[in-house]
């Protein structure tokens, strides 16, 4: 099921409180939750329920970790 999420509906998936964990790269909006690196909505520094197209360009791994991750939708 696929959804579409504005920045400001994006931020209630922190993975926090038993809330999903979501990101968005480049327009899609990635799951998180079951990630072990990213327990609790957190990972080195970056926090679920944001954009974070620009801060995966800096990481080492680059987008390379996206192709593993469930798609749930756009961000409009």
């Amino acid at each position: 099921m696929a959804v579409n999420l504005t920045k400001e509906e994006l931020k209630q998936y922190d993975g926090k409180n038993g809330h999903k964990a979501y990101v968005a790269i480049d327009g899609t909006i990635y799951d998180l939750t079951d990630v072990d690196a990213w327990k609790n909505g957190e990972h080195h520094g970056n926090v679920a329920g944001q954009d974070l197209s620009a801060v995966i360009l800096k990481a080492p791994h680059k987008k390379s970790v996206l192709e593993k991750l469930p798609v749930v939708g756009k961000l409009v």
